[in-house]
């Protein structure tokens, strides 16, 4: 995940972040030219309505900028009219800012810019900014006493490609989520369909084969009660090696996966109400350590769980470390006990045959910490 995505872009939930709201926020600074010419004429009517109609306009671009990108990242393009009746919005209330304060209303040609941008296909886009440029410059040229200023029309041109930029790059990382999920949605539907044929081949003949042997020894108990009990014996044998069968291919599907262990924690976390701080990625895990990373993500985790009463859950990844840390109250000496007893002791024999060492430690002023460090054990 790029830094603007995980600035800007949406959270794991999909839904938009609060902070990315304030690219909208940050350039309403320019609006601060027509809120002082407002106040400096503060004691005609002009300027009131001037400065009401600047506090309106910054506060309809924001929802228009909030109702884009939530929209975008929810369900796609805003509908045309929900974006025509804001355009409009914006375009009156400039309107009155410029009759009522002067040449300092033009200042809203670049918002007014940003919102075509965002709201409008590409081509209207383009004819609503040369428009926009046009009208800006006819103002500034024909009405008296008015200004030609040149910067803000190279204003409008800059912010007209920027937000096109920006449009064009949230679109494609929608998209690339949304294949994500698509992608992840076939890889489990197609491991459930393998699982089904799997177990329908182990277990169809050999189910079908005790099925007809169980009638056949139900039909000679009267009439050969020596054929009967072999019968009933290969019975046993069979669902024995039917039952050795499932296991082998359960084992198969117990496979640990460092992405997959991360997926389960997700959930079990969330379950337990307790915040997850993850790892999005696995990439900087060298492929010889994942599978015993994996299996610390899952003790880590169940021990949090089970034990810390905690609130918060971070796991962190490098190289050559793992670590699940809590904010909880932290293990007692019976339950220290207790983890090492089970499945810490696990842990430490696979971390060892590795290599690497098994740590855990009380953080304070309250927490747990268990961390496997690679590279550490001759």
């Amino acid at each position: 995940m790029s830094s603007f995505d995980r600035w800007a872009g949406p959270d794991a939930a999909g839904r938009p972040r609060r902070v990315g709201y304030l690219f909208s926020v940050i350039w309403l600074v320019f609006l601060l030219d027509p809120l002082q010419a407002g106040w400096q004429h503060r004691d005609t009517w002009q300027g009131w309505v001037g400065m009401v109609a600047t506090i309106l306009f910054a506060a309809a671009y924001v929802v228009a900028f909030a109702v884009v990108r939530g929209r975008s990242l929810r369900a796609g393009a805003v509908p045309q009219p929900v974006g025509a009746a804001m355009l409009l919005l914006l375009l009156t209330l400039a309107a009155v800012m410029c009759l009522t304060l002067g040449e300092s209303g033009l200042a809203t040609s670049v918002y007014l810019t940003v919102t075509a941008v965002m709201f409008l296909p590409t081509r209207a886009a383009v004819v609503a900014v040369l428009l926009l440029a046009g009208t800006t410059l006819a103002l500034s040229t024909l009405v008296p006493g008015w200004q030609p200023l040149p910067s803000l029309l190279l204003s409008i041109f800059l912010a007209a490609v920027a937000m096109w930029g920006v449009s064009q790059l949230i679109r494609r990382n929608i998209d690339l989520s949304r294949a994500r999920e698509e992608n992840a949605r076939l890889a489990v539907e197609e491991e459930r369909n393998r699982v089904a044929r799997d177990l329908h081949d182990i277990l169809g003949h050999s189910l079908t084969v005790i099925t007809v042997k169980a009638e056949l020894a139900g039909r000679l108990l009267e009439v050969d009660p020596e054929r009967a009990r072999a019968e009933v014996a290969d019975l046993e044998r069979l669902s024995r090696d039917a039952l050795v069968d499932v296991r082998r291919a359960v084992e198969g599907y117990r496979e640990l996966t460092l992405p997959g262990e991360l997926a389960r924690a997700r959930a079990a976390l969330q379950a337990a109400e307790i915040d997850a701080d993850l790892p999005t990625s696995t990439d900087v895990v060298p492929g010889d350590l994942r599978e015993l990373f994996a299996w610390g993500v899952r003790e880590g985790v169940t021990n949090v769980i089970r034990h810390s009463a905690a609130t918060r859950c971070t796991i962190r990844l490098t190289p050559d470390t793992v670590e699940v840390l809590d904010n909880g109250r932290g293990p007692s000496d019976a339950e220290v006990l207790e983890r090492s007893g089970n499945g810490l002791r696990g842990l430490q024999e696979r971390a060892t045959a590795l290599g690497a060492m098994l740590m855990t430690r009380t953080v304070e002023p309250q927490g747990f910490s268990m961390q496997i460090i690679a590279g550490t054990v001759s």
